[in-house]
């Protein structure tokens, strides 16, 4: 949908909407929806700059196409300074994000790989499970994190002694936790970032002192091992970051993890067949993933002067795509705000991909959506049988989801108390 030269220039409202996004978080894309007749296209001011956000599976192919929508120069400062990090693959566009990405798609799209990852997680939680048992209560969200962290360096040959565990995943969390945030969380996430960096810079230098060994390589060998469309490697920070840009999105799975227990909290008649059932547990991942907010919306920059349904896109105009908004549209997803897994079972379970796009749309091999989709998923169903078979009494707590916070997750964490591995249930219900 390229404009011609008669395109007349994009028109942007003169009160900036940054305020309301801080104040509607998730809500604040749809809101601007409702408020514009649904409309696909919205002109809007965010952060000082005039944008246009966008929304609806026709989008999706128009959004994630890098001749009309760019990546470089669209993530703000702060984003890139603690979630992503300076140089990631995220800010790359045409043949140098294509071989970056190859990288990462050659790590997180492979079978063995997924399953041993997944397997070294199943082995983490039934560990982690015997610490609880000698705890009053624990919080769902922290252990969740650790086990996590355990699991995907582990799975990465990336070294880690056991008294690091609970601060590297802390740090791995903030990175997440910070990065639309103001203040502390976003201080801490900045520290978080730096402490990491500088932990794994000095394993990629070691891993080139002693030479990458013939045959698969660990994550750690293959990322310092890398070399871009210019055939140079990747400098040590910017090896470091892409690193991390393997650990701290495997971590981030706690979110859907906490998410989970929330849904079985509140949904107990899911525990049955999802702690029998081997297809009920991906069905139930895949649904945990559109219902529970993650990622409110994705950004990017026009690439050219363009238009999307009548509204003038031109060139360096900011981009949005509501994720949030799609994921629960009711043009797409019938009685949308219902949990509801048997949406991905029998003949459901074939969604457009296009439909479904909490991790972002398009091609994972030649645009920006997540490669690491098939590890959220795989993980997820791993770990979420052994949630609904673990005995545990869920105490007074507030288990609410405000909508405001980026990201956000029970307020609570999710406590457990009671915790009993030696008796577990067979689908039955947590104690409230």
């Amino acid at each position: 949908m390229t404009s011609t030269a008669h395109t007349p220039p994009a028109h942007a409202p003169l009160v900036d909407s940054t305020v309301a996004l801080l104040v509607k978080g998730y809500g604040w894309l749809p809101d601007l929806r409702r408020r514009a007749g649904e409309a696909e296209a919205v002109p809007v001011r965010v952060l000082g700059r005039r944008a246009v956000a966008l929304h609806g599976p026709r989008a999706v192919p128009f959004f994630y196409d890098e001749h009309n929508v760019r990546r470089e120069g669209a993530l703000p400062g702060p984003v890139l300074d603690t979630l992503f990090g300076r140089g990631a693959v995220h800010t790359l566009d045409g043949g140098a994000h294509r071989e970056r990405k190859a990288l990462f798609l050659a790590l997180l799209k492979d079978p063995e790989r997924i399953k041993d990852l997944t397997e070294r997680a199943q082995g983490a939680w039934d560990r982690a499970e015997s610490r609880w048992a000698g705890q009053e209560r624990a919080v769902l969200f922290d252990e969740a994190a650790r086990v996590l962290t355990r699991a995907v360096h582990d799975w990465g040959g990336i070294p880690l002694a056991d008294h690091e565990e609970a601060d590297t995943a802390r740090d791995l969390v903030a990175m997440v936790d910070g990065f639309a945030a103001v203040g502390p969380r976003h201080l801490r996430a900045l520290k978080a970032r730096r402490r990491q960096e500088e932990r794994l810079a000095p394993l990629i230098e070691e891993i080139r002192t002693a030479g990458v060994p013939s045959g698969q390589a660990t994550v750690l060998q293959a990322v310092a091992a890398h070399r871009d469309a210019d055939g140079e490697q990747l400098d040590t920070r910017t090896a470091a970051v892409e690193l991390l840009n393997v650990i701290r999105p495997t971590v981030a799975v706690t979110w859907f993890v906490t998410f989970a227990a929330h849904a079985l909290h509140r949904w107990p008649h899911h525990r049955g067949p999802l702690a029998e059932e081997e297809a009920y547990s991906t069905a139930f991942a895949q649904e945990v993933r559109r219902f529970y907010p993650f990622a409110p919306f994705t950004a990017g920059l026009a690439a050219t002067d363009t238009h999307w349904d009548e509204v003038p896109v031109p060139e360096g105009t900011l981009v949005l795509f509501d994720l949030y908004g799609h994921n629960h549209d009711p043009a797409l997803w019938a009685d949308p705000y219902l949990f509801d897994p048997a949406r991905f079972t029998g003949p459901a379970a074939r969604t457009a991909p296009d439909a479904m796009i909490p991790q972002g749309g398009g091609d994972p091999a030649t645009g920006h959506r997540c490669p690491g989709e098939d590890i959220t998923v795989a993980l997820l169903a791993a770990l979420t049988p052994r949630l609904a078979r673990l005995p545990h009494s869920v105490p007074d707590q507030d288990l609410s989801i405000p909508l405001h916070r980026v990201p956000t997750r029970p307020r609570s964490g999710y406590v457990m108390a009671d915790i009993d591995p030696a008796r577990h249930s067979t689908g039955k219900a947590a104690r409230g």
